[in-house]
């Protein structure tokens, strides 16, 4: 008998795990027996995280030696970002408009769920500007930002770090030798680690749906419909035709992708699968350096799926509480998402930070998130999986944008990828 691939194992973690949430909704138990266990994997997906980033980065750049290259190359990518991004708050709030999700919600049916835990973190983000975000990029003591996992600073030290051994020459190359047996062992690790994610992906789901139950979704389903048209509407068509640009299918893209996808959904983490697609975008023609420094940024700077949900979310409260948004208010409304939502990655909940922040800039009850705090997890689950899809894209567009991307290498894997499913 064939042995069943990972993403076959992590549906069926997913299935089950729905299965027994249902089962035993509303028992504390399940909490108390599963809980456990999904946060070991997101532990261990956390461990790994750090030592890939900077040791991909550093033989990465280091291959590369040239400043003005990585300038450039940050330069492009920076802009790639914003305009796709935008992109994603103009159709969030297009399809909000035509949708009108919000509109005949009794909120008197809605169940609160307390936000509490968010709005200590609501004024770092109301204080947050663009200038701050290239500020906090330089760290003060790497220590202290690798402790935190403070992607944008790892990233800076790791590039300037990877171009300092290129700088010395021969004296480098023991330096250079040791991050490279770093990044092999720890994509070692990785697949290890991957072994675990039906365990992690069942105990997550199981949790979530114990919790909050499959009846939640009633009141408040006709948003999630949207935002999973929304989410599904931007990846084919949006990103679709920035793939088709790029000389690629979005659809064989993603079926290279599937594994991740699978779990990036189930856990509802982008971390989750941060080490394995800079792996398969390496095996699929791009370059080291590229991937490597792509990717990671994009989880600060390319939240596709996030930037799409918050609008929508804006729109449906508004619709919720009556309130008609002009054209100039949206307009401000999509300007404030796009400098709130960048270089905060590392906020917990940054969505609904992102939303907490910015909803009363233009008259928007934010304590109205608490009706749709319950089912967040359930849009977030779609969120990080177009997260996934436009960072592991965007590595493949900046490739090709650099005349680095290796054709023949992207066709070989992707042969690999459909012999084997």
């Amino acid at each position: 008998m064939k042995k069943l691939g990972l993403a076959w194992q992590i549906l069926i973690g997913l299935v089950v795990g729905i299965a027994v949430g249902a089962v035993f909704y509303g028992e504390a138990s399940v909490v108390t027996y599963l809980k456990p266990i999904g946060d070991i994997f997101i532990r261990l997906i956390k461990m790994i995280v750090v030592p890939i980033v900077v040791s991909s980065i550093v033989v990465g750049v280091a291959g590369v030696g040239d400043i003005k290259k990585l300038g450039k190359l940050g330069g492009k990518t920076i802009l790639y970002f914003e305009i796709i991004t935008t992109i994603a708050i103009a159709v969030g709030l297009l399809i909000a408009n035509v949708t009108q999700p919000g509109s005949g919600v009794n909120m008197s049916h809605l169940k609160k769920t307390d936000i509490s835990v968010y709005v200590g973190a609501t004024e770092q983000v109301k204080g947050h500007s663009i200038a701050d975000t290239f500020v906090n990029i330089v760290p003060t003591n790497i220590i202290d930002s690798l402790a935190k996992g403070d992607m944008l600073a790892i990233i800076f030290f790791s590039v300037l770090f990877g171009l300092g051994v290129a700088a010395i020459g021969e004296k480098g190359k023991p330096v250079l030798r040791f991050f490279q047996g770093v990044a092999d062992a720890m994509f070692y690790v990785t697949n290890q680690v991957m072994k675990f994610a039906p365990f992690g992906v069942f105990a997550l789901i199981g949790v979530t749906v114990s919790k909050f139950g499959v009846g939640s979704l009633i009141p408040l389903g006709k948003l999630v419909v949207v935002v999973y048209g929304a989410m599904i509407f931007f990846v084919v068509v949006v990103l679709g035709i920035v793939a088709k640009i790029a000389g690629i299918n979005i659809f064989q893209f993603m079926r290279v992708l599937k594994d991740e996808l699978i779990l990036a959904y189930s856990t509802a983490s982008s971390e989750a699968v941060l080490p394995k697609i800079m792996e398969k975008m390496e095996k699929f023609g791009c370059p080291k350096a590229i991937a490597s420094f792509v990717i990671p940024t994009g989880y600060s700077f390319n939240l596709d799926g996030s930037t799409l949900y918050q609008a929508i979310a804006a729109i449906f409260l508004a619709q919720m509480y009556g309130i008609h948004l002009s054209i100039s208010q949206q307009i401000t409304l999509m300007l404030v998402l796009m400098l709130t939502s960048k270089g905060i990655a590392g906020v917990p909940g940054v969505s609904f930070v992102v939303l907490l922040a910015t909803l009363g800039s233009v008259g928007i009850p934010p304590e109205g998130l608490a009706f749709i705090a319950g089912i967040d997890r359930i849009l977030d689950m779609a969120r990080t999986a177009v997260n996934v899809v436009g960072n592991s894209l965007a590595a493949v567009v900046m490739s090709k944008w650099e005349g680095q991307y290796d054709q023949a290498k992207g066709e070989e894997y992707l042969n690999e990828v459909k012999q084997a499913s």
